[in-house]
């Protein structure tokens, strides 16, 4: 009876242990699906999404706000644009082409940077130290980044700018620069830069600065060509008041320099009418055995037309003035001698042309400014 009893009991409990576990396992199994179920459809682990992704909401259709991918939706569905990018602003600035008004051709030319804008009158009062009494003439511009153009400085320039460009003219009629203004020029423009506390500038070679100077000067030396046309007296000595009033007549207008100038549309001189003698039209009851007419060629546009009106003019004094149109050898100047001097006007302008430098144009009128 008793073996029995605990025969049964023994049976009872294993059935027991049986059922607790197979409960234990069912309920591990319903949990770990759950669970399963949630972080599969429901919570996107965003360090895995692949970069620049946005959370999409599945349950309600909609892509969620996310960065770097456009357009995204409120709570509403109302659009809403992505915030853009922020890109931090370049501190690097491009140079600036040189200014129109100076050509590497003719001009030794440096560039100076300033990083924090820079007062033009600080850099203008530094320079009059640096580079007074050059035996060339010198140019400096400022760049005015709002208008994105150059304009020139002067003693009386404002303003403030970050780009400064300076010119030193090769040559004039003098001749050319040497070494030594090559020299006081460069050194002079690094002693601006580092008064104003400007980024050092690019100085050009001297041996190539000092070699386009001469070839320039050579060029210049060979084009260089003034024409003048003499009316001399034959009788009595020419009365200045007579010359002026038949100045006037013509166009010709008194300068201070105390010789008449005919005076082209733009405002530059064709030619000049001067005393052959000393003495100038501006004196009091003057007379003089002769007057010149002088056109000077690489200076005027058109020289074959400025010519052939200072010849006209010429003549008309001679015939009212009872005079002679002579050249300087005193030989008359007649139709044959005067297409010779045509010719070769033509021929020296031609030659400016050819080499980029057109006559009476502004780079001319620097390089021949008397």
């Amino acid at each position: 009876m008793d073996s029995e009893l605990q025969i049964a009991l023994i049976g009872a409990g294993l059935g027991l242990v049986v059922l607790i576990v197979g409960y234990n396992k069912w309920q591990e199994r319903k949990h770990r699906n759950k669970a399963e179920k949630v972080f599969t459809n429901e919570h996107r682990d965003v360090l895995l999404e692949p970069r620049g992704s946005a959370p999409v909401d599945e349950r309600a259709g909609r892509r969620e706000p996310g960065i770097g991918n456009g357009a995204g939706a409120d709570e509403d569905g109302e659009a809403v644009q992505a915030p853009r990018p922020v890109r931090e602003a370049s501190i690097m600035r491009s140079a600036p082409e040189a200014p129109a008004l100076l050509d590497p051709r003719t001009d030794c030319v440096i560039r100076l940077e300033a990083i924090e804008a820079l007062d033009v009158r600080l850099l203008w009062q530094a320079q009059a130290e640096q580079l007074a009494d050059m035996a060339k003439p010198v140019r400096w511009f400022g760049f005015n980044d709002a208008e994105n153009v150059w304009f020139p400085l002067g003693p009386d320039s404002a303003g403030a700018c970050h780009w400064f460009c300076v010119g030193l003219q090769l040559v004039d009629r003098r001749g050319s620069i040497g070494e030594a203004d090559f020299m006081r020029f460069s050194g002079g423009v690094q002693r601006v830069a580092d008064m104003v506390m400007a980024l050092p500038p690019g100085v050009p070679a001297r041996s190539e600065a000092l070699s386009v100077a001469t070839e320039l000067d050579r060029f210049c030396a060979d084009v260089d060509v003034q024409i003048g046309v003499n009316v001399v007296a034959v009788e009595h000595p020419f009365d200045g008041r007579e010359i002026e009033k038949l100045a006037r007549r013509h166009d010709l207008a008194l300068a201070a320099d105390g010789s008449f100038h005919a005076i082209a549309d733009d405002g530059s001189t064709l030619f000049t009418l001067v005393n052959l003698e000393d003495g100038q039209f501006i004196d009091e009851g003057m007379t003089t055995k002769g007057f010149t007419l002088v056109i000077d060629v690489p200076c005027v546009r058109n020289g074959v037309a400025a010519f052939d009106r200072m010849i006209e003019i010429a003549g008309d004094f001679a015939r009212l003035c009872k005079g002679v149109v002579v050249d300087d050898n005193r030989a008359p100047i007649g139709p044959e001698a005067a297409e010779v001097i045509r010719s070769q006007i033509r021929q020296f302008q031609g030659r400016m042309a050819e080499n980029g430098m057109p006559a009476g144009g502004p780079l001319a009128r620097r390089l021949f400014a008397l």
